[in-house]
């Protein structure tokens, strides 16, 4: 098929910033007693005050919020170790170069997703997508859609490209192609991506007269 934009996700696609996130949740856990491999089994591609509410269910949401500052500013100033992907640098500027639109979809807040795609020292995106600007986080489509629509583009024209299970099913529900990175093996329709890499240097890109593109697996 033919596509004509992309829709990356931040954490774990673009950026490596894993370290990152489990130091910070697993402080957050630690801070309520609960078991950090508890945390981290759910949070991932998911945005954090949904992940809070599942957490403190039955809590008032004064407190959550309060919980949510806390957690924000910890992952706003917790960059240590934040890296691009690799193939991430090479992929976006060669996106740039052929004037192929590009959008980073993620499910961070706009405080956590800018500090780690500046301590990633990537391209700035023309479209960038945080929990900020939707009500429904992935595994809703909501995210997938609005960055479609943003970059003028129909959602069956965008690749979509998510490691998360969650991000992945928000980009097929979206009706997106979507490429999946270094995805856990238990993660649900695997068999509906178009490809599964271990990075962003496993793609090829192959640009047509109109402008439009394929994409393939590096030989």
């Amino acid at each position: 098929m033919n596509y004509k934009g992309f829709l990356f996700d931040l954490d774990g696609t673009l950026v490596d910033s894993l370290p990152a996130v489990n130091r910070c949740w697993s402080q957050w856990g630690a801070r309520h007693g609960i078991d950090a491999e508890v945390v981290l089994n759910y949070i991932h591609g998911k945005p954090a005050i949904n992940s809070l509410r599942y957490f403190m269910s039955g809590q008032s949401e004064e407190t959550i919020q309060a919980e949510f500052r806390w957690l924000e500013q910890q992952e706003a100033t917790d960059t240590a170790g934040v890296t691009a992907i690799p193939g991430a640098l090479a992929l976006l500027t060669q996106l740039n170069h052929l004037q192929i639109p590009w959008a980073i979809v993620t499910s961070g807040s706009v405080p956590v997703a800018h500090a780690r795609h500046r301590a990633a020292a990537l391209p700035q995106p023309e479209v960038f997508i945080t929990a900020n600007d939707i009500r429904h986080g992935k595994p809703d489509p909501e995210p997938y859609l609005l960055g479609a629509q943003r970059l003028a583009l129909k959602p069956s024209e965008c690749v979509v490209v998510e490691d998360a299970a969650a991000g992945i099913a928000a980009g097929l529900a979206a009706g997106s192609g979507v490429v999946a990175i270094n995805p856990a093996t238990d993660t649900p329709d695997l068999n509906r991506v178009l490809f599964t890499v271990p990075d962003l240097r496993s793609l090829s890109l192959q640009q047509q007269s109109s402008g439009a593109f394929t994409l393939s697996l590096q030989s």
